[in-house]
Order: structure tokens, then C-alpha cells, then sequence
């Protein structure tokens, strides 16, 4: 689109240098006493020229458009030089003509060359009667070229906001990358399983069946307990892909009702604890440490085999705490270790990882084998 409205600026000043050209050599031929002077031929040339350029219809860049530039200020020089005190008008239309084409399609450079050789030219030249034109060199260039200076200043602006939009679209793409192996690193470890697990029973149920009707019983009693247990974990997994409904921009009440939600559906005694102020978190941070605390909660559920869990807010000075217990089986391995560790040893959560990465937090956690697991995270409020 940007390029098609730069193709029509051209063509519009195409058709402008046309029109000025023959102004220029009707002049010169029917206002003139000498009709096949030099300024005459300088004129023909140029209407040639003009034309020439209107039919090509290009983008004035390069070493093409600084000739026609350089075309332009020459029949500019010669019809304020040879036109007489009559052809003044003509010599400031042509004028804002070429500034205007210094403007739009080149830079500060050559809109000072073109004020600067116009202005040259009235000096030098003093016995013609140039003095108004000169002020009207002056004031003009002196607009245009405050005008270019500008234009270079948002054309950079503009670049340094593309780049800024095409490194925030890639954000924004790793961030759905991230979140879609998230999503499908859950759905094998958790619903899938459950199903794969759901189809090797009924291959045993239906082996059963066949030599031992009341084994077969038994087992399809287990298979009725399993299927139950998958649309829980099927729910949860599902409410763990809805967006975070952060109750206004009241964190705590947010992160009181996800605890209260995760007990209901889990049925694992959940303690919450926190002050009820405001935490003071951006709407993007409020979002993320939320999913963080469902994700820590979906793997207590998932994983833990816990009977309670222990869910705490503290703000400090310095930032947020958010702490999850459990009292579950805790992880294979043994010890407190901060989130360079974890990711040093692959220990540990991968997206809880990712998500205290993403919010500049201070993530720890321990495992009690057998005893449960201890999560903190201290997200800075600056």
C-alpha cells in the first residue's frame, strides 16, 4: 500500500513537471523576441525529458532521480534567469515545485542543495530582477528544509517502531510456541495417559469376560472408577487452558478463588493465606503469576497424591511471594534448589520454569520424598 501511494506521488509530480514544461516553452517561444533562443531549446529539451520521465512513471531514486533533480533546478535557473520580471510568478511555482520534489522523495540533503544553488544563483546574478524570488527562496527553503530535518526525525522513529513491532511479534510468536508444547506436554503426561491406560484395561476386561465372568465384573468396577477419575482430570485440564479471570486488578481475591476452585473439583483441603490488599502487579504479571499458581495446583492434583496443600501471598518492600505446600509424595529427588539449578540439573516443572523466566522471579523449590514439595517464587514489583 506504501508503495503504491509513493508510485502515485510520482506520477502526480511527473504530471506537474509536464505541465511546468510547456508553461516554460510556450513562454519562451510566443513571450519572447528571440523565439529559437537557448533558453527555447533548454525548454524543449526539458518538455522531452518530463515526458519521458511521466511514460517510465518510476520512483525518483538513485542516481536517476538526482538527475531529474538536477533537471528540474536547471530549468528552474534558466526561467527565473531568462523569463523576465513577467515570468517571476512561474520561477516561485517552480520553485515550491522542486523543493516539494527534494521533500517527498529525498532527503535534508537535497533539499539544502536545491536552496542553496537557487539562492547562489539569485546573488550572483544581480542585475536581474530576482529580488523577490530571493525571498521567496529563503522563506521557502528555510520552511522546507525545517520540514525535511522533521521527516528524517519520524522516519527513524518509524523504523525504530518496526523493529520494536517485528521483535514484539516474535515475542509474541515464541510465546504461543511455548505455550502450545506446554499445552501438549500436559495433554500426554495427563489425559492421554489416562486413555491409553482406560484402552489396555478393556483389552484385559475383555479377556476376563471371556474365562472369568465375576473377575470381569471386578475389573470393569475399576474401569467405572478410572473413567471417572479421567473427566475429573479432563476438567481440570481443561479449566487450566481457560484465560485467567482476574477480578479486576485484585490479585489476592483472583488467587483466593482459583485455591477455592482447585478444592472443589479436587476435593484436597486447601489453606489460603494472604493479606487483602492490593499486590501492586502489572495486568500482564497479574496473568501470569495466576497461571502459575493453577499450573503448581493442577500438578499437586496430577502428580502428588497430596491431602492438603498450603497456598500463601506475601508482599515485602521489594516484590511478591507466593509459596505452595503439599504434603505429597514430593519429587524423586531430594533437596532445596533455586531456578538456575533446576535448569542447570532439568529438574523440576518445565513451564512453572519458563513462566518465573518470563516474569524476572526468583523461583525455589524443595522436595521432601514422601513428605510433599515446597514452591516459591518472588516476583520483584519494580
Amino acid at each position: 500500500m506504501l508503495d503504491a501511494l509513493k508510485i502515485d506521488r510520482a506520477r502526480a509530480a511527473a504530471v506537474a513537471r509536464v505541465v511546468l514544461a510547456a508553461i516554460a516553452l510556450v513562454w519562451f517561444l510566443f513571450f519572447q523576441k528571440a523565439m529559437f533562443s537557448p533558453p527555447t531549446y533548454v525548454a524543449a529539451l526539458y518538455l522531452v525529458c518530463a515526458v519521458a520521465l511521466l511514460v517510465q512513471a518510476r520512483l525518483p531514486r538513485g542516481v536517476f532521480g538526482l538527475l531529474a533533480l538536477v533537471a528540474d533546478i536547471v530549468c528552474l535557473l534558466v526561467s527565473a534567469g531568462f523569463g523576465g520580471e513577467r515570468l517571476l510568478w512561474f520561477g516561485s511555482i517552480f520553485l515550491l515545485f522542486v523543493l516539494g520534489e527534494a521533500l517527498v522523495f529525498f532527503g535534508v540533503t537535497e533539499v539544502a542543495l536545491v536552496t542553496a544553488v537557487a539562492a547562489a544563483f539569485c546573488i550572483a546574478l544581480p542585475s536581474l530582477p530576482l529580488g523577490p524570488l530571493l525571498k521567496t527562496i529563503v522563506v521557502a527553503g528555510a520552511l522546507a528544509n525545517g520540514a525535511a530535518v522533521y521527516k528524517r526525525h519520524m522516519t527513524a522513529r518509524a523504523a525504530e517502531l518496526e523493529t520494536r513491532a517485528a521483535e514484539a511479534e516474535q515475542d509474541a510468536e515464541k510465546a504461543r510456541e511455548n505455550e502450545r508444547q506446554r499445552i501438549a506436554s500436559d495433554f500426554h503426561d495427563g489425559p492421554l495417559q489416562s486413555f491409553i491406560s482406560l484402552q489396555m484395561r478393556l483389552e484385559i476386561l475383555k479377556k476376563l469376560l471371556e474365562r472369568d465372568f465375576e473377575a470381569g465384573m471386578e475389573e470393569l468396577l475399576g474401569l467405572q472408577t478410572l473413567a471417572v477419575t479421567q473427566v475429573r482430570d479432563l476438567r481440570m485440564f481443561l479449566n487450566a487452558m481457560r484465560p485467567v479471570d482476574v477480578d479486576g486488578a485484585n490479585f489476592v481475591a483472583t488467587a483466593r478463588r482459583t485455591a477455592e476452585s482447585f478444592q472443589k473439583e479436587s476435593g484436597i483441603p486447601v489453606t489460603f493465606i494472604s493479606s487483602s490488599g492490593p499486590v501492586g502487579l502489572p495486568p500482564e504479571m497479574t496473568a501470569e503469576a495466576l497461571q502459575m499458581i493453577r499450573e503448581a495446583l493442577h500438578n499437586v492434583q496430577k502428580h502428588a497424591a497430596a491431602t492438603r496443600v498450603a497456598v500463601s501471598l506475601e508482599k515485602s518492600a521489594n516484590g511478591l511471594e507466593i509459596s505452595i505446600e503439599d504434603n505429597g509424595h514430593g519429587f524423586a529427588f531430594s533437596g532445596t534448589y533455586s531456578l538456575e539449578e533446576l535448569e542447570l540439573l532439568r529438574l523440576g516443572p518445565a513451564s512453572l520454569k519458563r513462566r518465573a523466566r518470563s516474569l524476572n522471579a526468583d523461583m525455589q523449590l524443595e522436595s521432601r520424598p514422601g513428605r510433599g514439595t515446597g514452591l516459591k517464587v518472588r516476583i520483584p514489583l519494580q
